[in-house]
């Protein structure tokens, strides 16, 4: 059996080392945060690939993307040829007050029109105003880090236990 007031004593010597410690304060608003290269803030959007096929807003397990459109149609180019008919973007907005940030509706995009930016500076005094709309989104196209280069592999012919 140990001796009575062994934890104690133990206790109250991290709290002694944590006391002698000097503390570390972020100056945020005025020093910026060094933030991990592919970190995850906000979702921006690329626009001109969005085409409405609405698989973001369906995935999404919060409900908080939403997204209207209309159809247009483009005129024949040739003789032979037939009217296309495409989606058009009319609206689209997340709401963030919502979003629990899972990244399925960037998976979930067929034609990468959705990425991670690692903008997190967006904060409102109001919860309504946590809906943003595409400008915004698109405003934040900008500060989406370009894609890590992708692993060539070993080269033809050579074999992975020929180290």
């Amino acid at each position: 059996m140990g001796l009575p007031g062994k934890g104690l004593v133990e206790g109250l010597k991290v709290t002694a080392r944590t006391l002698a410690r000097r503390s570390v304060t972020e100056q945020y608003p005025d020093v910026q945060p060094e933030l991990p290269p592919r970190s995850r803030g906000v979702i921006a959007l690329l626009e001109e690939n969005c085409t409405s096929c609405m698989l973001c807003a369906r995935e999404c397990p919060s409900w908080c993307i939403y997204i209207d459109s209309h159809t247009e149609t483009a005129p024949s180019v040739g003789e032979q040829a037939r009217e296309r008919s495409r989606n058009v973007l009319d609206r689209f907005a997340i709401d963030f007050s919502l979003c629990m940030y899972c990244g399925i509706c960037i998976e979930a995009c067929p034609f990468d029109a959705l990425f991670w930016s690692p903008e997190f500076e967006y904060a409102e005094t109001d919860i309504r105003n946590l809906t943003h709309e595409k400008d915004r989104l698109r405003d934040w196209m900008w500060t989406v880090p370009a894609p890590q280069a992708i692993d060539p592999g070993p080269a033809a012919g050579e074999s992975e236990d020929a180290e």
